[in-house]
């Protein structure tokens, strides 16, 4: 967690730094906290003694540090330990994203898509540390995605700009004004899944324009927790699936393991059965089918059919 602010006075710096870094340890505690849970879980975060947030970090390290005899100032950035701080939320039982989050595109539209101010309120330095991280259109994407209707809008009308940006999925990112308010429309898009849509009102601020940075920070608030709505993993909540897998080849057969090895809700992987060209397996996960549908899909595989049929291929090429 970077840019912790901390302020402390003592009888000397060395002193004051001390308190400095302790003091800000829940700041940061918290921080994590909220990027990993649900909104609706806020209140419930565990209250943690100094000495158990010192166990639960690892590093800290200090920045734009300033020192008096008696004040120490910097910004600090603390490491926390994913597995004890796994041990914290699992004891309190907690829902918590797991894993790594992937890039998006995000297209700004208003309502049509365009790179102006509303495109360039994304570019605020205080947007850069959202949960889910992003990036804009280029220039050179224009011509794709200008004529592109909000509501109408699926996949394949973003996919060769997402593809252009290494991102995964994609956010529509749409203001209106009225009625003296602003509302966000956010249509999510993604290969092979139903598009998914929420909204946002913000106050107008004296003009649309003037509006525009408190309504991209309330958009990627509300993406955030878009998002965590899919990722977020009760891990007291355990399945157990039987999914078969076509094998073409040792080399694809090697990619699934790792691909599913690579899951951090997945639990275990047994072969429970093979035949030429087949393998049944068993997949003890955390969370619901359609978390582990989500995870399996970021790591390039497709889970498919129905409880007593499922199917694993990979992505794109059917296998």
């Amino acid at each position: 967690m970077s840019g912790v602010h901390v302020d402390a006075s003592a009888a000397s710096s060395a002193e004051a730094a001390n308190i400095a870094i302790a003091q800000g340890r829940p700041k940061a505690w918290q921080i994590l906290y909220r990027r990993l849970t649900r909104e609706e879980d806020w209140p419930r975060q565990p209250a943690l003694d100094p000495a158990t947030l010192v166990r639960l970090s690892r590093s800290y390290i200090p920045a734009n540090e300033r020192r008096s005899t008696t004040r120490y100032v910097a910004d600090v950035t603390y490491e926390f330990n994913p597995e004890a701080v796994g041990r914290v939320l699992r004891d309190a039982n907690i829902a918590f994203a797991q894993g790594a989050v992937h890039r998006i595109l995000l297209v700004p539209m208003s309502p049509a898509y365009n790179n102006g101010p509303w495109a360039q309120a994304f570019s605020s330095p205080s947007l850069r540390d959202s949960v889910v991280p992003f990036v804009l259109p280029s220039v050179s994407d224009a011509a794709d995605l200008s004529g592109m209707d909000f509501d109408g809008a699926g996949w394949d009308d973003v996919a060769a700009a997402a593809a252009r940006a290494n991102a995964t999925e994609a956010a529509l990112v749409q203001v209106l004004s009225s009625n003296g308010k602003v509302t966000v429309n956010i249509r999510r898009l993604g290969q092979g899944e139903a598009p998914a849509k929420t909204s946002v009102e913000v106050p107008l601020m004296q003009t649309v324009s003037a509006t525009y940075p408190a309504a991209a920070q309330a958009a990627m608030a509300a993406i955030d927790e878009f998002w965590k709505t899919r990722a977020v993993v009760n891990v007291n909540s355990r399945g157990t699936l039987i999914a078969d897998v076509q094998v073409n080849s040792l080399d694809q057969w090697g990619v699934i393991q790792t691909a599913l090895a690579g899951l951090e809700n997945v639990t275990g992987v047994q072969v429970v059965a093979m035949d030429v060209g087949y393998a049944r397996l068993s997949i003890a996960y955390q969370g619901s089918q359609e978390q582990l549908r989500d995870a399996m899909n970021g790591q390039g595989l497709a889970l498919s059919g129905r409880p007593g049929a499922w199917m694993i291929t990979r992505v794109g090429d059917g296998r």
